[in-house]
């Protein structure tokens, strides 16, 4: 029901509500007669006593003080920080039928919103727990000098300090203990810095950010760190200044489709095996349903280290276009090796986008822009005489943006493929196949 209201427009601070759906972050959505109620940790279907806490948006935000009449389909969390301490996962406490099915309608939606609403949508494919190889972990400096080390809470500046992580793959949760105990005797790290860990193939790979500079004595601690615990290289930058190597006891690597490819600090992985994976084979399912000339030309924009452009690379010539000189150099080192089918370009398409005359000489093009989607290269591509496009997009909104610019263009969705990398969070990947 909705909330009884002490005045015109104004909410009582505790209030029963019944959850309509689920909004795009994850939380339960309550439509009352003053707007939207946001309350983390519901489900569609339940009544549940909130208090309100405030604006939010069109609507307020709140807090659930009780589920008074709960879902069939909610089911205990297996995490104990999952929403008490961790914002990092928003629905741990949904069965997994109902979880898939919300995720894969994200998809659906998108494509209808686009103008496609005919698009043979595959079945989701969800990563395992546990299987997650990249982590953005915040670190802060608390009181009497020890060290929180985790993923922010919901909606706050604040770190949950954790134990455990059933997201993660446990070769890097069982580096949490060890490196907050390292950190905490570091003097480097004044108040508050980051470490993004990657599992590459050649074992963990560590970036520290800290608010403070490292000297000699503190990169010994960093070297013995990660010899006792079998990390080739740790690299660090003071804030958001240049990545430096702080030790390095040996070579890294990760295999990209039989390539070996040497990623540089911090660099941004495709976020679980599986998923990527998936992606991979939904983006080459979609080239082999347009039957390409044998000499065709692809364009892989945003192309990272080279995850799509080596597998690509068995298809036709891959020209690998990407803005950031770390990520374009380890891309072309591998490509020497891997024979010169891919060529490594550095070009930041958000400024300067690939225009028609130079799309043109490409038999499709391969895009896996960053969460605000590709409205500049999308623009273009309208405008060339590309007769496929494979789009992977990791936002939903945006691919419905794009999507349909592409449509509006002539193009149509002939398959699309969720995927579930980000187990337990609103986040989806998908594979989008677009032919004129």
């Amino acid at each position: 029901m909705a909330p009884h209201r002490t005045q015109p427009g104004a909410m009582q601070p505790e209030a029963e509500v019944t959850i309509a759906r689920l909004g795009s972050a994850g939380d339960g959505v309550a439509e009352t007669p003053e707007g939207p109620v946001f309350l983390a940790g519901t489900l569609p279907g339940e009544r549940v006593l909130a208090r309100m806490a405030g604006r939010r948006g069109e609507g307020q935000a709140a807090e659930p003080l009780e589920i008074r009449a709960a879902s069939p389909d909610r089911v205990a969390p297996p995490c104990p920080h999952f929403l008490v301490e961790c914002g990092a996962c928003a629905l741990q406490h949904w069965a997994m039928p109902a979880y898939a099915a919300w995720k894969r309608a994200r998809l659906v939606d998108a494509l209808e919103r686009a103008g496609q609403p005919a698009t043979p949508v595959a079945e989701m494919v969800i990563a395992a727990p546990n299987t997650r190889r990249r982590a953005d972990l915040a670190l802060k400096r608390l009181q009497g000098g020890a060290m929180a080390l985790g993923f922010h809470q919901r909606g706050s500046a604040a770190v949950a300090d954790l134990a455990t992580c059933h997201v993660l793959d446990p070769v890097l949760v069982a580096l949490f203990r060890p490196l907050r105990e390292l950190l905490r005797r570091m003097p480097a790290l004044k108040r508050e810095g980051s470490a993004v860990l990657n599992l590459l193939d050649s074992g963990p790979d560590l970036l520290l950010r800290t608010d403070g500079p490292l000297d000699a004595p503190q990169r010994a601690m960093l070297a013995a760190f990660g010899t006792a615990h079998g990390i080739p290289r740790i690299a660090w930058a003071l804030k958001d200044g240049p990545v430096e190597n702080a030790a390095q006891a040996g070579p890294v690597r990760l295999d990209l489709s039989g390539v070996s490819v040497a990623p540089p600090p911090g660099a941004f992985l495709q976020a679980a095996p599986e998923g990527e994976a998936a992606i991979i084979a939904a983006v080459l399912a979609g080239l082999s349903a347009q039957k390409l000339p044998v000499r065709a030309r692809i364009a892989d924009l945003y192309a990272g280290i080279g995850t799509l452009s080596f597998p690509l690379s068995a298809r036709g010539r891959v020209a690998a276009y990407e803005g950031d000189a770390a990520a374009v150099a380890a891309l072309d080192a591998g490509a020497r090796k891997a024979g010169g089918r891919v060529e490594a370009i550095r070009r930041d398409l958000a400024y300067r986008p690939l225009l028609p005359a130079e799309l043109n000489a490409f038999g499709a093009v391969v895009l896996d822009p960053p969460y605000a989607g590709a409205a500049e290269q999308v623009a273009q591509i309208t405008r060339s005489k590309v007769p496929v496009v494979i789009y992977v997009s990791c936002n939903p909104v945006a691919l419905a943006r794009d999507a349909a610019a592409l449509v509006k263009a002539g193009f149509k969705a002939v398959s699309a493929v969720p995927v579930d990398q980000f187990r337990w969070s609103p986040h989806l990947e998908s594979v989008v196949s677009f032919r004129r």
